[in-house]
C-alpha cells in the first residue's frame, strides 16, 4: 500500500500525490513503502518548506487566473495569527482591477482543496493567512530526519573553489584578543561553505615579512653575535635546530621593537637587516626559517586549542617570489608609474564620492608594502588554485586598504573578471568601557589569558551549582568556556562592535553559548534515560520515525515548524557570510525545545507510539543543534 506518514492510523494517500506535484518524489515512481519513499526523497533532494508552500500558493493564484508572481509567501509577521502569509492579492489588485479581498477570497477557496494547510484564510483588506496541516508538517519533519546529516539542506549544484584569508597573526608574537574575531568568524564561514557543498580553503596568511623580521635578527645579533648566521663568509650548512625557544622569541620581538623607537641607530640596523633578508642573504634566510618553524608550531597549538584550523599556512614571505614579475608587468602594461619616488597605480573611479588614494606598489627605496604582498598573494592564489572567490576576514578599519588592493588587482588583470574578491570587515571587541579590549596597562591581552579567565568563570559557576569533582568541572569548563567566547562573538553581526562581557557570556541562562550547550546536554540525558528505561539501544532513528505522528500541542508544533527552517537559515548564513544567523536559530530552537520539554511528559508518556514520536522529534532536534554548533566550531560536552 502506498503511504507517507500516518495520523491516527489513517493513510494519507492524497498527500503522496501532492509530494509528487511538489517535485519531492519522481512522477514516474511506482507505489512504494515508507522507507523506500524516504530514500527516494533523500536522493531527489528535499525542497525547502517555504519553496513547497510558495509553489502551492503560486499554483492557486494561477488556477484562479492570476499571474504566478503574486504567489510569494513569507513567514508571518503575526505568529499569533498564522505561520505564513501571502500579500500577493494586494499587489494583484491594481493589475486586475479587483478589490484585493476578492482575489484573496478566490485563492483561499482554491486552497481549501489542498491537504497542505489546516488554515488558508482570507483577511481583509486582502491578506492570506496560512497554517500548515499538522500531518503535512509531520511528514516534512520526518523526511528531514531521513535526509541524514543534511536535514533538507541541498548541496550547491555548481560547487565553487573558495579561499578564505583569516587569522593573520604575526610570527614571533603570541596570539592576542585582536586575533580572536578573524579566527572564529573565518573558521565558521569556512565550515558553512563546506557544508553547503563548496571547496573551501582556509589560509592563515602569516605576517612573516617586513621590519619585524629585521628587528628580531638585529636583537639576536646583539645577544649572540657568534652565531654562524651573522658570518657573511660562512659557506657550510646552517644548524637544523633554532638558536631560540618560542618563549625567547616572544621576548625578543617586543624588546627589539621598543629599542627601535628609542634608538635611531638601532632602527637603521634593523632596516638594513630587513633589506638584506629580502634581498636573499643566506644567513638571514636561514634565521627566517627558524623563526617560522618555531612560531608556526606554537601557533598551530594555540589555534588547535581554539578549534580553528587552516588548510594552508602561507605567509607574506611566500608571495615574495611573485613580486618582481608582477611589478614589471604593471610597468609594461602602463598601469604603474612613479609619484614622489614611489611606484603607484591609480585606483580611483568616476563614481567615487570620496578620495581614494593611489595604490602604492613600492616605496621610494624599492621596498614592498602590505599592498604589494597582498597583490602578489592574489597572483599565487590564482596560479595555484584558480579560486572562484577569495574572502578576506579582516578588521573593518582596513577597508580602504582592501578597496585599493581589489581595484588594483582588477585594473591590472591579476584576477579574472569573474573572480569575486570579498572583504568581510569585522568590528572591534570592546571592554565594558566601550573601548577596544586591553589590559589595565593598555596592552593587548594574550588570547590564552582571556580563555583562562572565561574558563575560570565557568568553573566557578559549575562548582556553585553542582557537586562535581574538580577534574570533571575543569574539563567541562574548558569546553563550555570556549563555547561562551565563540557564541558571544559570533552571535553579533560580524561588522558590528560588541562588548565582551564575561559575566553575561558565561551565564547558563539567556542568549549564550552555555545555555545552548545545556539544552543539547539535556536532550542527550533524556535519550540516555529512554534507552535505559525501554531497552531501545538497538532501535534506529529510522525505526523511531515510523511512529512519528502529527504534533498536537502548541510547543510541539512550534518546535517542528522551527526545525523546518534549518536549510533556509544555513543557506542565508552562507550567502550573507553571517554566522550570527545560525546563533539566532539555535537559540530559538533551544528556547522552543525547553518549552516543549516543560509542557510534555516525554519519558512517562504511556502511549508507546506517541512516546517514540517525541523521542524521534528530540533526536532530530539534537542532531540539528549539534550540526549547527559544529558549523560554529563549538564542541558539545557530554555532561554539564
Amino acid at each position: 500500500m502506498e503511504s507517507i506518514f500516518i495520523k491516527q492510523g489513517i493513510v494519507i494517500r492524497v498527500l503522496l500525490e501532492k509530494w509528487r506535484n511538489y517535485g519531492i518524489i519522481d512522477e514516474k515512481m511506482p507505489d512504494l513503502g515508507r522507507n523506500d519513499l524516504q530514500r527516494n526523497a533523500g536522493e531527489k533532494k528535499m525542497k525547502k518548506i517555504l519553496d513547497l508552500i510558495t509553489a502551492e500558493i503560486t499554483q492557486a493564484f494561477v488556477d484562479c487566473g492570476y499571474d504566478a508572481k503574486y504567489g510569494k509567501v513569507t513567514l508571518s509577521n503575526r505568529p499569533d495569527l498564522c505561520e505564513y502569509q501571502c500579500n500577493g492579492a494586494m499587489a494583484a489588485a491594481k493589475e486586475y482591477k479587483k478589490a484585493p479581498f476578492m482575489i484573496a477570497d478566490e485563492v483561499a477557496a482554491k486552497l481549501a482543496e489542498t491537504s497542505m494547510f489546516s488554515m488558508a484564510e482570507s483577511v481583509k483588506p486582502g491578506f492570506l493567512n496560512l497554517k500548515l496541516d499538522e500531518t503535512f508538517l509531520a511528514s516534512y519533519v520526518a523526511d528531514m530526519q531521513a535526509d541524514e546529516g543534511r536535514f533538507g539542506c541541498e548541496k550547491a549544484e555548481n560547487p565553487k573553489t573558495i579561499m578564505i584569508d583569516y587569522g593573520g597573526p604575526n610570527v614571533a608574537k603570541p596570539l592576542h584578543v585582536g586575533h580572536l574575531r578573524s579566527a572564529i568568524i573565518g573558521e565558521s564561514i569556512k565550515r558553512i561553505g563546506k557544508f553547503v557543498g563548496h571547496k573551501v580553503i582556509g589560509d592563515v596568511h602569516l605576517g612573516d615579512w617586513g621590519l619585524q623580521m629585521g628587528l628580531i635578527i638585529t636583537e639576536l645579533k646583539l645577544r649572540q653575535p657568534e652565531l654562524v648566521y651573522f658570518d657573511e663568509n660562512f659557506e657550510g650548512e646552517y644548524p637544523k635546530e633554532a638558536p631560540f625557544t618560542i618563549s625567547e622569541l616572544e621576548e625578543i620581538y617586543p624588546t627589539a621593537s621598543k629599542k627601535s623607537k628609542e634608538d635611531e641607530a638601532y632602527k637603521e640596523a634593523a632596516m638594513q637587516a630587513t633589506y638584506e633578508l629580502q634581498n636573499g642573504r643566506k644567513g638571514y634566510q636561514a634565521l627566517l626559517s627558524h623563526i617560522l618553524n618555531v612560531s608556526v608550531t606554537d601557533l598551530k597549538k594555540n589555534y588547535e586549542n581554539l578549534n580553528v584550523s587552516f588548510e594552508l599556512w602561507k605567509g607574506e614571505s611566500d608571495a615574495q617570489p611573485y613580486i618582481p614579475a608582477m611589478v614589471q608587468k604593471m610597468k609594461d602594461d602602463g598601469f604603474a608609474y612613479v609619484s614622489d619616488g614611489a611606484l603607484v597605480v591609480d585606483v580611483k573611479e568616476d563614481t567615487d564620492t570620496k578620495e581614494i588614494p593611489p595604490c602604492m606598489i613600492l616605496k621610494s627605496d624599492g621596498a614592498s608594502l602590505y599592498n604589494t604582498t597582498d597583490l602578489a598573494t592574489i597572483v599565487w592564489r590564482e596560479e595555484d588554485y584558480d579560486p572562484d572567490e577569495i574572502i578576506y576576514v579582516v578588521d573593518k578599519r582596513q577597508e580602504l586598504h582592501f578597496v585599493q588592493v581589489f581595484r588594483c588587482a582588477r585594473k591590472t588583470g591579476l584576477v579574472k573578471p569573474e573572480t569575486e574578491l570579498k572583504f568581510l570587515g569585522f568590528g572591534t571587541m570592546n571592554g565594558k568601557d566601550g573601548k577596544p579590549f586591553k589590559t589595565r596597562n593598555g596592552d593587548l591581552l594574550r588570547l590564552e589569558y582571556l580563555i583562562k579567565d572565561v574558563e575560570d568563570a565557568v568553573y566557578n559557576k559549575i562548582k556553585e551549582n553542582r557537586d562535581v569533582a574538580d577534574d570533571e568541572a575543569r574539563a567541562t569548563a574548558k569546553v563550555v568556556g570556549l563555547a561562551a567566547i565563540k557564541y558571544g562573538d559570533l552571535s553579533n553581526q560580524a561588522s558590528k562592535d560588541y562588548i565582551f562581557d564575561i559575566d553575561r557570556f558565561t551565564s547558563f541562562e539567556g542568549d549564550t553559548g552555555p545555555y545552548v550547550l545545556y539544552t543539547i546536554v539535556r536532550i542527550k540525558s533524556i535519550l540516555n534515560k529512554y534507552e535505559q528505561t525501554y531497552g531501545a539501544q538497538s532501535l534506529s532513528v529510522a525505526d523511531r520515525m515510523k511512529d512519528f505522528v502529527a504534533p498536537e500541542g502548541a510547543s510541539e508544533t512550534d518546535l517542528c515548524l522551527l526545525l523546518t527552517k534549518f536549510s533556509e537559515v544555513i543557506e542565508s548564513a552562507y550567502a550573507e557570510l553571517a554566522p550570527h544567523k545560525i546563533c539566532k536559530f539555535i537559540y530559538d530552537v533551544a528556547n522552543v525545545f525547553n518549552s516543549f520539554y516543560h509542557d510534555t511528559k516525554i519519558l512517562s508518556e504511556e502511549d508507546e507510539k506517541k512516546r517514540n514520536s517525541y523521542i524521534a522529534l528530540i533526536t532530530l532536534t539534537k542532531s540539528i543543534l549539534e550540526t549547527c554548533t559544529d558549523l560554529l566550531a563549538i564542541k558539545v560536552p557530554d555532561r554539564m
